[in-house]
């Protein structure tokens, strides 16, 4: 069983920045394909970035050049660095993870991020 824990959001302006960890507990975290999703208010949960355990990463077109997904194997955790945010950003973040080849998802909790003047 993995649990994933994450932190670092909060309440910042427009232009701002902020980095959400996600850390997870159990071995193997260097194989497991980490993500970070968003959903705001009436909207469905989509991806916003992911690394593999090979290093590639893939971000979703609306936050190309803003955000930046990192993480620090020997630490079992994921950053989201995200800079330049917008009000359209707003949302709860949930960090996921998944080992190659395995159907089972393992989420976390969330962590609110709101961008407002």
């Amino acid at each position: 069983q993995v649990q994933l824990v994450e932190s670092g959001g909060g309440l910042v302006q427009p232009g701002g920045s902020l980095r959400l960890s996600c850390a997870a507990s159990g071995s193997s975290f260097s194989t497991y394909t980490m993500g970070w999703y968003r959903q705001a208010p009436g909207k469905q949960r989509e991806l916003v970035a992911a690394s593999t355990s090979g290093g590639t990463t893939n971000y979703a077109d609306s936050v190309k050049g803003r955000f930046t997904i990192s993480r620090d194997n020997a630490k079992n955790t994921v950053y989201l660095q995200m800079n330049s945010l917008k009000p359209e950003d707003t949302a709860v973040y949930y960090c996921r993870g998944h080992r190659p080849l395995s159907s089972t998802l393992y989420w976390g909790q969330g962590t609110q991020v709101t961008v407002s003047s």
